[in-house]
């Protein structure tokens, strides 16, 4: 039998924040239950944190009011990170204090205005969603993340995110023109570009948004000779309180600079304008083939000159793995396989326009220089045209990240030095070193990104829950941190620098007091995101340090070798977070879009039924032999296992997730073995007999159509089953004339003996349709359809 599970409650100071929250008249969600806390205790990163509690504000008000309260002296202990669509690869957003959660409520999108060219969103606001309703207007929000359909606009700024087409389109600072953030004891700072009008009369203001300004304005004039000598001239820049960019080319201060980048460590962000652009009207994509991977890297160098919109490197390695994937179909005959040589490394050159006949000379042009430059060896290449075969082809390029974590086995890729960026034309170099380093330590690597910026996403392959593999991850860190910095790069080119932030005082040099200086003045006591990026000038707190925060191997290592291999589906979960899918057309996954409660979400069950399984092991429960021993207990007592079960229950078994997930994590077969155990502690809901009794009883009852369909339209029958059972929407017993069918198509019952008798002709042109009850009775004419489709095929 299971044992019963009383985890961890929310310590005692952050209990009477959050109590004090709901009294002053919070209106959004509260939640320190622990199936929430562990299912935002992860991202995509290698790292876990478990949060006290959990608040998803309804507006900007209640953002007002947790940072007003938390402004009290009695709170100044307490920690804040904010949150977004959780896609991070770095722990930016996790934290042992509180996560705000800013996607459930804050999603909306409040104006666009196409003849400025401009939209007005709240933080929740997913990218795919903004563009989704920007397209009728022919516009696009620029920053391409592969990540686009999960992440959120405001995680973009805090991250000051960019990705593909960024050498064209620019950073998603580049594109904000104003910003809405809530500061510490609940102001509001309205940051724009300002006029030396603007700006003294801010400064003048005696309040925190003063002090602010006051700070930058003064960093910037007596560290402006410094800071560009410091600051690198590189696509990237230095994200986080990027001082190189404090003012704009005409001179006016902008915090927005100091804003994008900072991970919610200066304040909450809680709306943004921006600037939005034309879709270009036609699209090429030349896919390129190589037998080396670094000679697509040379190759690219030579190819940024031809001046692409963009240039994106795939290794073999993931290409591989892109072949089992469910999208390979549609993109299989862009990269044609030859036996005899390899394709171990493709360049993804894309051009634009809006007008056909321009776009297509300088693919011409470009297909020339591929004939005529003999540089470098080239397998070949092919074309997509059109936005619908770029499209394709680019979702095969965004699944990289999800399909590296479906290698076989224990040693997977993993994300804690993959956004490196260097100057172009030091890539190769660069990689050949950076890949000398992971060989010198015998691992295995995967790499893709974007070769036009300098950008290439490492991952090295590694068994987080082996003790030896985890310590890996400082001398890694250690060393490519110093190989960036001597090819005059930085250690995180896109992804921000969340737990990596230790890194920041060597990179920034002379110039980290001035960024603690700005820590100080948003946030002096340290209270939102501590840890990351800066500390408060004399603050005694230290950055976190990449070996120093809790790694997930270090409690997936806690389960029994054998539960994990047994439950492989679900935990082998990297947190990539495709399951969270803005898409409301794409099947992953039904309950999730209904709820939009994370933990109804193939990785949000993942996350739980992976801690439950960790807290029954160290309860010293062995599950793959638990079995019933006396009476099962009705569902009173407190227990995480009902946290789970709840999570389990809304599961449809649609099993879109088995086949769309980059991981393959299938909720359905984990979440029956799941049900099995719990049920052998607690009794089965009435509902469960209910519904596995029709199997048998159905056919009966549909002797009778007419009374079945009518007592379970009865309104009393209809409210018990509702109130008691949990049951609504009732199917009717279908009236279709089944028989007529099967007559019509000569189809007969699939006997043992009649199969027997049929000659091998008859065999390869016979179907045996396995019909469900549910099928069967509830949706008869899906089932007549089947029949009709499989006769008219000759069968």
């Amino acid at each position: 039998m299971i044992a019963q599970l009383t985890p961890s409650a929310t310590a005692a100071g952050y209990s009477d924040f959050l109590a004090a929250l709901k009294a002053g008249d919070f209106r959004g969600e509260i939640s320190a239950d622990y199936a929430t806390r562990t299912v935002l205790a992860t991202d995509n990163s290698i790292y876990q944190q478990l949060p006290q509690a959990v608040v998803f504000p309804l507006d900007q008000d209640d953002v007002a009011l947790v940072a007003q309260l938390l402004a009290a002296p009695r709170y100044r202990a307490l920690k804040l990170t904010a949150r977004g669509g959780g896609t991070g690869t770095n722990g930016q957003s996790l934290t042992d204090g509180i996560v705000v959660d800013l996607s459930r409520h804050m999603d909306k999108i409040l104006h666009i205005d196409p003849q400025r060219r401009q939209v007005r969103v709240q933080a929740g606001v997913v990218k795919d969603q903004l563009n989704a309703a920007l397209k009728p207007h022919g516009l696009f929000f620029a920053p391409e993340l592969s990540t686009s359909n999960r992440a959120t606009v405001g995680g973009m700024i805090n991250t000051d995110a960019s990705g593909q087409d960024s050498c064209t389109y620019g950073k998603t600072r580049d594109h904000v023109l104003e910003l809405h953030s809530v500061l510490l004891g609940g102001e509001c700072l309205h940051s724009r570009p300002l006029s030396e009008a603007e700006l003294a009369r801010e400064c003048a203001r005696q309040d925190r948004v003063g002090e602010v300004h006051r700070v930058v304005r003064d960093v910037h004039a007596q560290k402006a000779d410094l800071i560009d000598a410091k600051f690198p001239k590189l696509n990237r820049c230095l994200t986080g309180y990027d001082l190189a960019h404090i003012r704009d080319e005409q001179g006016r201060l902008n915090l927005n600079s100091v804003m994008c980048g900072a991970e919610g460590s200066l304040g909450f962000v809680v709306e943004a304008l921006l600037n939005v652009l034309p879709i270009p009207k036609y699209a090429v994509l030349v896919n390129v083939r190589y037998a080396s991977f670094m000679d697509a890297l040379r190759d690219a160098r030579a190819l940024i000159a031809l001046k692409p919109l963009s240039i994106e490197t795939v290794d073999s390695k993931v290409l591989l793995l892109a072949m089992k994937d469910i999208v390979w179909h549609s993109v299989a005959p862009y990269f044609p396989e030859d036996p005899q040589r390899p394709t171990l490394g493709i360049n993804l050159v894309e051009f634009s326009g809006d007008e056909v006949g321009e776009v297509e000379g300088r693919v011409r042009a470009f297909i020339e220089h591929l004939r005529s430059d003999l540089t470098v060896e080239r397998l070949g290449h092919t074309l997509a045209e059109g936005e619908a075969a770029v499209k394709q082809v680019y979702v095969m390029r965004k699944r990289s990240v999800g399909l590296l974590g479906n290698v076989h086995g224990e040693i997977r890729p993993q994300p804690f030095v993959e956004d490196t960026a260097v100057p172009p034309e030091h890539l190769a170099d660069y990689i050949a070193e950076f890949r000398a380093l992971l060989d010198s330590h015998e691992l295995q690597y995967g790499m893709f990104g974007h070769v036009d910026a300098g950008v290439l996403h490492v991952r090295p392959a590694l068994d987080m829950k082996d003790p030896r593999q985890a310590a890996l991850v400082r001398p890694i860190s250690d060393a490519v941190a110093a190989l960036t910095q001597r090819y005059g790069g930085l250690l995180w080119g896109e992804h921000g620098k969340g737990l990596r932030s230790e890194y920041a005082p060597a990179f920034f040099g002379e110039l980290y007091p001035s960024l603690q200086a700005i820590k100080s003045a948003f946030a002096p006591h340290n209270q939102f995101n501590p840890g990351k990026i800066a500390t408060p000038l004399g603050s005694s707190e230290a950055l976190i340090k990449v070996d120093e925060a809790p790694l997930r191997g270090e409690l997936d290592r806690q389960i029994d070798e054998r539960v994990w291999t047994q439950y492989a589906s679900a935990v082998h979960c990297n947190g990539n977070g495709a399951c969270y899918n803005y898409d409301p057309d794409d099947a992953m996954c039904p309950s999730w879009k209904a709820t939009r409660q994370r933990q109804h979400s193939p990785k949000g069950r993942a996350s739980l039924i992976r801690e439950w399984l960790r807290l029954q092991g160290n309860a010293g429960v062995d599950v793959l032999s638990a079995t019933q021993r006396g009476w099962r207990q009705r569902r009173k007592a407190d227990d995480f296992s009902h946290e789970v079960y709840d999570a389990m229950a809304g599961c449809l078994a649609c099993k879109s997730c088995a086949g769309q997930c980059p991981i393959k994590v299938n909720v359905p077969e984990f979440r029956a073995q799941f049900l099995a155990l719990y049920h052998t502690r607690y009794w089965r809901p009435l509902r469960d007999y209910l519904i596995g009794s029709l199997e048998f009883s159905i056919p009966y009852f549909a002797r009778v159509p007419g009374l079945y369909n009518a007592v379970m339209n009865a309104a009393p029958v209809k409210r018990w089953l509702a109130d008691q059972m949990g049951m609504v929407d009732s199917p009717s017993i279908s009236r279709f004339d089944f028989q007529a069918v099967l007559a019509r198509w000569q189809v007969e019952p699939a006997t043992v003996a009649r199969l027997q008798q049929l000659s091998p002709a008859q065999i390869s042109r016979s179907v045996v349709l396995v019909q469900d009850a549910f099928t069967r009775y509830f949706e008869t004419p899906l089932l007549a359809a089947m029949i009709e489709l499989a006769a008219r095929m000759g069968y």
